[in-house]
């Protein structure tokens, strides 16, 4: 199949700006299945069926590599039989892969869960506050005071912006739908059974591994992207401090990729992030990304935001800037 790299750009930029105004709306995923949740049900199916109790640790790590491997050559295929459909289906084929991509972006829903955060310590407090960061990290809400559900909350949309937003467009800019299909269930995959739990530790690894070899060119590009979006929205010195401190500290951080956009948000907004926090009700202790910068407060949510939208477009003009030049 001959990839056309110019249509696959535009595509791209439509979806990121289809996804930014549209992103996932409520009411299409109550009656249809959203591939993701698709890709889901096949890996939890797989972890069910081949990742057996009692097996060796030896047998599991060589299930989940021929498990992920499947799941992965399968993903290629659809995503490939898609493309080659809509390549013979001319416009009306073109706005389906468009659709199609915008989906597996998160964009604006990403957003809207965070600014969630602040909405909800508006009006109900840190209550509210807590309640509302429950929805998208796994530490133990209880245990969070201001500045710990200000700081997860920016630490979720930071590394997420690289995770469903900048790696998705990456992979479908570089290898179109198959490209994007297989990684959003690698992804999937990490997310379910690539964590160190006695279950997964084996069965998983192999998912876990792939999945940071996936994220590792699209970790560095969101943290450039997140300091064009300081850039933009509060100055050079924010800028440049956000590429000091993701070039610093990015290593302190537990994930190989995670830390490359979380320091660069944490040095755009001059605060600390990452540190100690509670998970599963055991205390896990990491270093400060940032050590030297303040503490969180809500009002620095909306300033993630802001930035992180600047950031969205940001990519979104790299994308069309890299199909102009490719036509030229």
């Amino acid at each position: 199949m001959i990839i056309d790299l110019e249509r696959q750009l535009l595509i791209l930029a439509a979806a990121l700006l289809l996804d930014r105004i549209v992103g996932d709306p409520d009411w299409l995923w109550r009656r249809l299945p959203h591939p993701v949740v698709i890709f889901g049900k096949a890996i939890g199916f797989a972890d069910k069926r081949f990742n057996r109790e009692g097996a060796r640790p030896a047998s599991r790590r060589l299930a989940g590599r021929l498990v992920i491997g499947t799941l992965l050559a399968a993903s290629v295929v659809v995503g490939a039989t898609l493309s080659l459909m809509f390549a013979h289906a001319s416009f009306v084929g073109v706005l389906l892969e468009l659709i199609v991509v915008a989906v597996l972006l998160a964009q604006k829903s990403l957003s809207d869960h965070v600014q969630a955060v602040a909405i909800g310590y508006r009006t109900g407090g840190l209550e509210g506050a807590r309640f509302a960061v429950s929805m998208i990290v796994g530490r133990n809400p209880a245990t969070l005071d201001e500045n710990g559900v200000a700081r997860a909350a920016i630490e979720s949309l930071a590394e997420n912006f690289s995770d469903g937003t900048v790696a998705p467009a990456f992979w479908y800019a570089l290898l179109g739908l198959p490209g994007i299909f297989a990684y959003k269930m690698l992804n999937t995959a990490d997310s379910m059974i690539g964590h160190r739990s006695a279950r997964h530790i084996d069965f998983g690894r192999a998912s876990a591994i792939a999945d940071d070899w996936a994220n590792w060119p699209a970790a560095r590009l969101s943290a450039a992207l997140i300091a064009a979006g300081a850039l933009v929205q509060v100055g050079l010195g924010a800028a440049r401090r956000a590429l000091k401190v993701a070039l610093m500290d990015h290593g302190l951080h537990r994930s190989p990729n995670a830390g490359w956009p979380e320091s660069a948000m944490a040095g755009a907004l001059d605060v600390a992030l990452a540190g100690p926090r509670i998970y599963g009700g055991e205390r896990v202790a990491e270093p400060m990304l940032n050590a030297a910068g303040r503490m969180c407060s809500m009002a620095d949510i909306d300033r993630a935001i802001r930035i992180y939208g600047a950031a969205c477009s940001a990519l979104l003009v790299l994308t069309v800037l890299a199909a102009l030049t490719i036509r030229a």
